[in-house]
């Protein structure tokens, strides 16, 4: 908690903020978007690289993957092997900022990250008319995917949430809020690398040791970059109330990057509407990066058994060790 001192001192240093969070601007070209076979073309021109894992079988069903931040395509290969494997079809696509794509490292602005996502959407349609289509979001990929949904949702069937960074600012300790927007506004460019934080992302060591040495993987990000998705953030929650087709929101008791509390609090604003079509597991053993978690599997079999199911508001929670209640999770 802040003293007075730290309170004068964030309202004096405010008072000389003269920087501009900055935001890259999108393609200026008009382009017709299309489907290639290592990457997408925007209806702005710009290019997002391609993950695919083809169903093995007669394709079941198809996941667009969006990626956490930081992350890229890629981390959706354990995923997209698996699924795979049980006849559906995992697309995942470098978001603008990260991975490959131009301007790495930089804020794209959620807005262009939404509309990414619904012009995706609309070719995935096109390329599989016949076959439902879903959209999976990992962390702050499930943000994007949350505020996608506002005003109005993209063409898909359902969505599956996987550890959705939904901590937004009204959760949020004041001086929090006050120092993000002081950095943002101060010094954009700078770039933490998140150590000291003593934060465990995952019990998979090996996994994260290898996400240390991929290059494409982001060890410092931008101030400005922490604000966009604050803002980003803020966005899916106010999205939520839109929320009422068939939902899978999965949650590990451990996580220690999005925490409990604004979980179990977006998890109880839900609207009634989407109650009745959402189907939530919280994982004892779970850390933030369950699909890749050293209990993966389960979670991996469980969004197979959920996307393959014929009747999902009739899918019971599984009455198992690895998983509990959102009721008896939150209440305690």
């Amino acid at each position: 908690m802040l003293n007075s001192s730290g309170v004068s001192i964030i309202f004096v240093l405010s008072l000389t903020a003269c920087a501009t969070p900055y935001v890259q601007a999108p393609g200026s070209e008009h382009s017709e978007a299309s489907l290639n076979g290592s990457y997408a073309v925007m209806d702005d021109g710009y290019r997002l690289p391609l993950s695919r894992w083809q169903a093995e079988g007669g394709s079941h069903a198809v996941v667009l993957a969006v990626h956490g931040m930081n992350d890229y395509s890629s981390s959706f290969d354990s995923t997209g092997r698996y699924l795979s494997e049980h006849d559906i079809t995992v697309i995942a696509h470098d978001q603008r900022g990260f991975g490959s794509t131009q301007g790495q490292g930089l804020w794209h602005g959620d807005k262009r990250l939404v509309r990414d996502i619904h012009v995706i959407t609309g070719l995935l349609r096109e390329r599989y008319p016949d076959q439902p289509l879903y959209l999976l979001g990992e962390s702050m990929g499930g943000a994007v995917v949350l505020a996608s949904l506002s005003p109005e949702p993209p063409d898909i069937d359902g969505i599956i949430l996987v550890a959705p960074a939904i901590w937004s600012r009204s959760s949020m300790p004041y001086y929090q809020r006050a120092l993000l927007w002081l950095a943002a506004h101060t010094v954009p460019g700078k770039q933490l690398t998140g150590e000291g934080l003593d934060i465990m992302a995952s019990d998979n060591i090996e996994m994260l040791r290898a996400l240390g040495r991929d290059p494409l993987v982001i060890k410092a990000t931008r101030v400005d970059v922490l604000y966009g998705v604050s803002n980003l953030m803020d966005n899916a929650q106010l999205a939520s109330s839109k929320l009422n087709g068939d939902t899978l929101i999965l949650y590990g008791k451990n996580d220690e990057v999005i925490p409990k509390q604004p979980t179990c609090e977006w998890l109880q604003s839900l609207p009634a509407s989407a109650l009745h079509s959402t189907h939530t597991l919280i994982y004892e053993n779970g850390y933030h990066m369950l699909t890749r978690d050293l209990q993966a599997d389960t979670v991996l079999h469980d969004i197979a058994d959920w996307l393959l199911a014929a009747d999902k508001q009739g899918l019971a929670e599984k009455n198992v060790p690895d998983r509990m209640q959102v009721k008896s999770f939150c209440v305690h």
